[in-house]
């Protein structure tokens, strides 16, 4: 049996040699070249059982060669790949038809696996014309876990499946529902969203389903409800983690039997929508405790997406700024940029309010500050004022803190005795480790005013002046 050919695609002449000595090893017979002209004269003969292809190339990007070749090959499979890692890209791909698609730099064994694949199962059916995209869709990242995110939203513009994506909070859970919905088979349908942890519990059935006229006391008019108002679209319902059980109950009916009945109401509706819920909360344990319903969940879960905190894509947070800031600039606010140490410093932030707060804090950099370009004297004002916000609300933690502060210090202290250094300073020690982050703390609250800051610690201003020199506090200068 002929094995498979596989026609590779891609100006760099490298990955050519690598995929071709890849492929080859695994029994394939490939054919590669540097231009798309060459590819298409190859696909228009009749040749290649697959296709993997760049999309910049030379002489015609690789996305508008997908349509052509489906045209007269509909059955011939093809990955894109490309180190234009952005959602468009992926959304773009799968749109016109392709396969699968790998972002750069790939790993090799996956790049085998997805050949396999695609050459043993039936090639999908001929693409349409693909929606006008917007490249200004804030779903900036080029990490790996953004990548995947990615992909997973291009292969659902395809299918119509039930998503449940889970993430903390301000990680940008919405913004992949909207994207799933845009680029979706129901985009030209409503989207309709509804945070079921701001609904009181008495009127979630009425606010989902609609009531009618008379179906309970102030009910003076018919009311559509969300799944009514969705139809033909999509329904994000957010915080579902937060949903009663007994909204839970008349929520599973309606994905078990594909129709819904307002309060008050005898004839029932069809269901028309497609649901993507989103939660912060591990519904998993939610389930053990009897918060939600294990049934509801695997109706939900058909297409899990995880969104990764904005620790996790670190990589990431130089664009998101840049991101920002420009969005700050074309909505009035003064040009802004950040120099090489307030940038790196972002890095090191661990980001309790992920992308929210990073997007809240660029704009508040703009908004206060004089500086063309934020140093890390200024962030660090405000990262220490977000600090303290979080410590006042950490209870104990900041005790505890201490605590461990000070245990460290004698642990350090005895370990010097034992080695014959006789250093008897934990005291000094400890007051600095509080004392800095303390004065800290209050120049961010006064936003660098040392006179005031100076009056709340209850210190002479020089004394203070002393203690941020020999603290090695950053400050702003001219905000006294």
């Amino acid at each position: 049996m002929t094995p498979p050919t596989i026609l590779i695609a891609d100006d760099d002449r490298s990955i050519r040699t690598v995929l071709t000595q890849a492929l080859g090893r695994s029994g394939y017979q490939v054919r590669s070249t540097g231009n798309a002209a060459t590819l298409w004269r190859w696909v228009e003969d009749g040749e290649g059982d697959l296709v993997i292809t760049d999309v910049v190339m030379p002489d015609e990007n690789g996305l508008d060669l997908i349509l052509r070749i489906k045209r007269i090959r509909p059955d011939l499979r093809i990955v894109v790949m490309s180190a234009q890692s952005t959602l468009m890209t992926a959304v773009k791909a799968a749109q016109r038809g392709a396969f699968e698609y790998l972002p750069k730099p790939f790993d090799l064994q996956e790049l085998l696996v997805i050949v396999g694949r695609a050459l043993a199962v039936s090639a999908p059916a001929v693409p349409g014309e693909p929606v006008g995209a917007d490249e200004g869709l804030p779903l900036i990242g080029r990490s790996a876990a953004m990548q995947e995110i990615y992909r997973s939203i291009a292969r659902l513009t395809t299918i119509d499946l039930t998503v449940m994506i889970n993430g903390e909070s301000g990680t940008g859970k919405e913004l992949v529902a909207r994207a799933i919905h845009d680029y979706g088979k129901r985009r030209a349908g409503p989207f309709i969203a509804v945070n079921m942890a701001a609904i009181p519990r008495e009127l979630i059935e009425s606010e989902l389903f609609g009531h009618e006229r008379g179906a309970f006391t102030g009910a003076t008019n018919r009311s559509t409800g969300r799944f009514e108002q969705a139809a033909g679209g999509t329904l994000f319902l957010d915080e579902i983690g937060d949903m009663p059980l007994e909204a839970q109950t008349r929520l599973l009916r309606v994905l078990q039997a594909g129709e819904f009945t307002p309060v008050g109401g005898r004839q029932p509706m069809k269901a028309n929508v497609r649901i993507i819920a989103a939660t912060h909360r591990d519904l998993r344990l939610a389930i053990q405790q009897n918060q939600f319903r294990e049934d509801l969940f695997y109706r939900l879960n058909v297409v899990p997406i995880r969104l990764p905190p904005l620790r996790e894509r670190v990589e990431d947070i130089p664009l998101l700024a840049r991101h920002f800031l420009d969005r700050a600039a074309a909505d009035g606010l003064a040009s802004k940029s950040l120099d090489g140490a307030a940038m790196d410093r972002l890095k090191k932030y661990r980001w309790p309010g992920n992308v929210r707060e990073l997007e809240n804090l660029m704009r508040r950099l703009v908004a206060l500050y004089p500086h063309e370009a934020i140093s890390n004297a200024v962030l660090e004002i405000e990262l220490a004022e977000a600090s303290s916000a979080d410590a006042a609300g950490a209870g104990n933690g900041a005790k505890e803190s201490l605590v461990a502060a000070v245990e460290r210090h004698i642990r350090e202290l005895l370990s010097e005795h034992k080695n014959g250094r006789s250093n008897t300073d934990v005291y000094d020690r400890v007051i600095s480790e509080v004392e800095r982050p303390l004065i800290r703390i209050i120049l961010a609250a006064t936003r660098g005013n040392q006179i005031r800051a100076a009056a709340i610690l209850g210190l002479n201003r020089n004394t203070l002046r002393k203690k941020i020199h020999d603290l090695a506090i950053p400050v702003i200068r001219g905000l006294e």
